[in-house]
């Protein structure tokens, strides 16, 4: 999934001293406040770390509450999907205008009906609402399914995606996995017909 990154920073981390005890656990504790919002020192939403402290020695601050600060490397994953790449969420709930997703468990993306391909038709199966593919009648998008989605906008605020399925390479990730794998295998096939001949 495109979005993604991983990324190695250094960083000073600011403790109080009644956290000296147990550093790693205080600075653990400073990096976890960041988990799931948007920083723009890091360029994206903090979604896990791993941190190894660099030096022993700590440099104290000066001022009314004389914090220390711990120089740290840190191994980051970060999320902050660009305009036009490929995100993959689970979708939660489908009405005739709009398809709605979570992505990663934490963010919230929609596709409105302009942004949906013609191909997709809303339709009732079941009791269940679903788009189904005119061109393709196995390719079914309903409650449940894995959706890969293009990326139109993201408000790093509320974590929200506007997201299309204009592109062909967006729809149920299972159905478009399972059409790329027919596709290699046909070109293998042809590539052994070629050699053959």
């Amino acid at each position: 999934m495109e979005g993604l990154k991983l990324a190695n920073a250094e960083l000073m981390v600011y403790i109080h001293p009644s956290k000296s005890g147990n550093k790693l656990k205080a600075i653990c504790r400073e990096l976890s406040s960041l988990l799931f919002q948007y920083d723009e020192t890091f360029d994206g939403v903090l979604l896990a770390f791993d941190v190894t402290v660099k030096s022993k020695g700590a440099k104290i601050l000066a001022g009314l509450n004389p914090y220390f600060g711990v120089k740290v490397e840190a191994s980051l994953l970060l999320f902050n999907p660009k305009p036009n790449s490929l995100v993959e969420g689970k979708i939660v709930k489908i009405s005739p205008e709009s398809i709605h997703v979570i992505v990663l468990g934490f963010s919230a993306a929609v596709v409105t009906d302009i942004d949906i391909r013609e191909e997709f038709k809303y339709r009732k199966k079941n009791d269940e609402d679903c788009f189904v593919s005119s061109s393709h009648k196995r390719h079914i998008l309903k409650v449940g399914t894995m959706l890969r989605l293009q990326v139109e906008s993201f408000d790093e605020e509320v974590m929200h995606i506007a997201g299309s399925l204009l592109p062909a390479n967006t729809g149920c990730v299972k159905w478009l996995e399972k059409q790329s794998e027919e596709a290699s295998h046909m070109d293998r096939d042809d590539h052994k017909r070629r050699k053959i001949a």
